[in-house]
């Protein structure tokens, strides 16, 4: 078997190594500054801003955003958890590639694989100035390393310590990573008004119990919070003149913090926000129904930055076309997820169209784990001592007990509670998309590629 420091030498010969210029090249110098701001939110799930539908938590800081930019409606992360997520963004390159397989912090301790370049070193080899304020979480620091680090504070705080980064005269342009650490659980709301529960429904793959419409609302407020740093950075940016030559990106890292959503492959915990500006397109206020994730994030800041690169060099591709037009080829993507805690040991990997979703459970012999802070949410603490066969749309047995294939026609059964891959009419479609989630497997050379010889 392959042990880590071959495979790392494998990824390395695939990704081939980047040249850059010491500066910014001569093309980039002459549209002036390319300055890059990645906003980070921890655990923000899909349809939970205005801009994305939700007519109950405030967020006019995104809101603003989607108004000046493009708003995506099929973005995903490829993997539903802190670490592995930050990684792909940070890389280009999938979690199983990297290295990241789960948590970076405290007895988890999952590190990075040695040998690939992420994406503040090279845009520090290029002449950027990077700074990461607030939630880092991926390790080595040497694989990520940013030459200014700024410590978590709130949102509006943090915001505005970086207003001298902002505004500095000199000629190197920013990439600011800006991640705070709302709505992460226990959620944190210090200056909103507190958001009534009586106003919260649940979504159907939650319970609608008045524990949970509790739950929802704490976390309401917290997003707000998280929501008020974006809004201070805009609003920095237009006093400084930087809002004119600042690439602005919005994501969070992996869906909402309830059981359902976070460190599952289901849409809740995997399908996310994401609003992007670039300052040089002409048509703003867009939607674009492009096909991206995570992996995608880095491609795309390199491009606008007029970083080179070549083919090889991540699994993603850049959608920095998809800010000024449309983007057209873009209808699958694809998801792996390894660990969350130490504890949470569940690989699974993904091929999810326009249309359908096959999940395939390398480990559907075990139970499915739960992380620590979802497992002691009221919403799930209220569920246990209550009991019942649902939770939410979905069988509670069906959850704990998942089989090796999961498969769902999203346009019939956008909860994923319908499982066809064991019906006679489906087995064409279930071969056509295991066919390309093993082709996947080997094209990123993933580790888990020899459980395919169970088949």
């Amino acid at each position: 078997m392959m042990n880590r420091r071959d495979f790392i030498k494998g990824v390395g010969a695939g990704i081939g190594a980047m040249t850059v210029a010491q500066n910014l090249p001569a093309s980039a110098r002459a549209a002036g500054k390319r300055n890059v701001l990645l906003y980070v939110a921890d655990d923000l799930g899909m349809d939970l801003a205005g801009c994305y539908g939700n007519t109950i938590v405030r967020t006019p800081g995104v809101d603003s955003l989607a108004k000046e930019g493009v708003r995506f409606t099929q973005a995903f992360c490829t993997t539903p958890s802190c670490s592995p997520s930050r990684s792909v963004l940070l890389t280009g390159l999938y979690n199983h590639a990297n290295g990241q397989y789960g948590l970076a912090h405290g007895y988890n301790h999952f590190v990075s694989l040695p040998g690939f370049k992420s994406l503040p070193i090279r845009l520090a080899d290029a002449g950027y100035r990077t700074i990461c304020a607030g939630k880092f979480h991926v390790e080595p620091e040497a694989a990520y390393h940013f030459q200014e680090t700024l410590q978590p504070r709130t949102p509006v705080k943090l915001a505005e310590q970086c207003r001298a980064i902002i505004a500095d005269p000199s000629e190197k342009p920013f990439f600011l990573y800006f991640c705070p650490t709302e709505p992460h659980r226990p959620f944190k709301r210090e200056t909103s008004k507190p958001v009534d529960p009586k106003d919260v429904t649940p979504p159907p793959y939650l319970p609608d119990t008045a524990a949970c419409r509790e739950d929802l609302a704490e976390y309401y407020g917290s997003i707000e919070q998280c929501d008020s740093g974006l809004l201070r950075l805009i609003e920095i940016l237009k006093e400084t003149g930087r809002w004119d030559d600042t690439l602005i990106l919005f994501v969070s890292d992996n869906g909402a913090p309830f059981p359902g959503a976070k460190t599952t492959l289901y849409e809740p915990g995997v399908r996310l926000p994401c609003v992007a500006r670039d300052p040089g397109a002409k048509e703003t206020g867009r939607t674009s129904d492009a096909m991206i994730t995570w992996a995608d994030i880095t491609p795309t800041i390199l491009e606008y930055a007029g970083v080179p690169g070549k083919e090889g060099d991540f699994h993603g591709r850049s959608f920095l076309p998809a800010l000024s037009g449309d983007l057209a080829g873009r209808d699958e993507v694809f998801l792996s997820h390894t660990f969350h805690e130490i504890t949470m040991y569940y690989p699974m990997r993904c091929v999810r169209t326009r249309r359908h979703k096959l999940i395939w459970n390398i480990a559907s012999g075990l139970e499915f784990p739960y992380a620590r802070d979802l497992y002691e949410s009221k919403t799930w603490q209220d569920f246990l001592a209550h009991g019942g066969e649902f939770y939410g749309k979905r069988k509670i047995a069906a959850y704990q007990r998942r089989p090796r294939f999961e498969l769902y026609d999203l346009e019939a059964d956008p909860w994923e509670t319908e499982n066809l891959a064991e019906r006679p009419e489906h087995q064409e479609l279930l071969d056509a998309l295991k066919k390309k989630l093993r082709a996947f497997s080997k094209d990123t050379r993933d580790p888990w590629v020899l459980k395919w010889d169970r088949e």
